[in-house]
């Protein structure tokens, strides 16, 4: 695929230029509590500007129903982009109306525009592709060349991503070329032992995932709400834990796949329980006890790995080559669940290796804990894409960044 960097030797000055970003930062109303996406798209806008484009920034955020909604809009996080860049950021209240008409119109060379929420129109994410692509012309008509930088997006087929490319010459942004490089490295160029671990609530979000990697990692690390459901699936009472019992026979089939081929999988050993779920808005004291992993009681519900967990994951992370991290080992946002979270990144800010933390939840435990970011080798913007990736699956922004 073409760069960024292509298209500034070509010269941009004077061209309208549409970056599809990945502004979908959490919002506590309309202040932003994270906004490590923004600031990830920050040198493509930057780069563009001070070569004399017209920066057309374009995003979804949440999951409107194709229609505006004021609880979504992208205001803040325009004016948020306009402090980091240290310059008036111009914001259309619509995408393709008259307000992004003459939003854009009114640009001069080197200055950036942010319209209004892509998902307030339902074409975005429809999928027919007729009116995806009507939409995807309307789009087109504002601008003369499109850069693909929304890389927590390129797993969806929607208008702006696949279809948009298409009808304008393309480059993939700064940070979608550094995102795919990374992943490269997961999967072309990996330096042994290669250690995954893989937290969150659901492990039917990871099958896929753990399918690839049972050919490809030495080490698999389990943690978080998805572990009940291996624990369940070796004989253990898992109490009132999260629990897909619908997956247990896959997960079953993945346990011995990975005894067969050699891949060591490691589950907690001990966890923290309780009998009720925290208090994630006034972070009351939860008081939860430690219990061996095999000895949930059935009245209690596991929240986060446990002491003797944190010790055994980090000594499996000492020596990784490469490590990819994705989903949290407990409720991190309580403090009383946070420790098995902060063991995990801990380790790999002290692993000798290349580490990857893969967005999503991940990445905003780590901004939340209060992590350094520059001590991790990657910060992904982008869980979700990156898991597919891994999968094995093509994905459709990437795709049509293809020549």
């Amino acid at each position: 695929m073409k760069t960024i960097d292509e298209l500034l030797s070509e010269g941009v000055a004077g061209k309208r230029v549409f970056v599809r970003a990945d502004l979908n930062v959490p919002l506590d109303g309309t202040t932003i509590t994270d906004d490590g996406r923004i600031r990830a798209v920050l040198p493509t806008v930057k780069a563009l500007a001070e070569a004399g484009a017209r920066v057309v920034v374009a995003s979804h955020l949440g999951r409107p129903k194709g229609a505006p909604d004021p609880v979504f809009s992208l205001a803040p996080a325009a004016a948020r982009l306009g402090e980091l860049l240290g310059a008036d950021v111009a914001f259309a209240t619509d995408t393709v109306g008259e307000s992004a008409t003459s939003t854009v119109a009114g640009l001069s060379d080197g200055q950036v525009a942010v319209v209004e929420n892509l998902r307030f129109n339902a074409g975005e994410t429809s999928k027919d592709d007729a009116e995806r692509g009507a939409f995807a012309d309307r789009l087109a008509a504002l601008v003369d060349v499109y850069v693909g930088d929304g890389f927590g997006a390129v797993h969806r087929k929607h208008a702006s991503v696949y279809d948009l490319p298409a009808r304008l010459p393309h480059y993939a942004g700064h940070l979608i070329a550094n995102e795919v490089g990374v992943l490269k490295k997961l999967t072309e160029d990996v330096k042994r032992p290669y250690v995954v671990a893989l937290g969150g609530a659901k492990v039917s979000d990871k099958l896929a995932v753990i399918d690839q990697l049972l050919g490809k990692a030495d080490r698999l690390l389990i943690g978080g709400g998805m572990a009940y459901t291996f624990l369940k699936a070796k004989g253990h009472e898992v109490g009132i834990s999260l629990l897909q019992e619908d997956q247990i026979p896959a997960v079953q089939e993945y346990i011995e796949r990975a005894e067969k081929t050699g891949v060591e999988l490691v589950l907690p050993v001990d966890v923290l329980v309780s009998t009720e779920f925290p208090d994630l808005k006034t972070k009351a004291p939860a008081n939860p006890t430690t219990v061996a992993a095999d000895a949930i009681p059935a009245d209690q519900e596991g929240l986060d790995i446990g002491p003797e967990t944190r010790k055994l994951y980090a000594s499996k992370l000492a020596d990784a080559g490469t490590v990819f991290w994705n989903g949290p080992m407990g409720v991190f946002e309580h403090p009383d669940y946070a420790e098995g979270t902060k063991a995990v990144a801990q380790a790999l800010i002290e692993s000798p290796g290349f580490t990857v933390v893969g967005g999503g939840d991940s990445a905003a435990a780590v901004r939340t804990l209060g992590f350094d970011e520059t001590a991790f080798g990657h910060i992904s913007t982008g869980g979700g894409a990156s898991l597919e990736y891994l999968e094995g699956k093509t994905l459709p922004g990437l795709a049509a960044l293809e020549d």
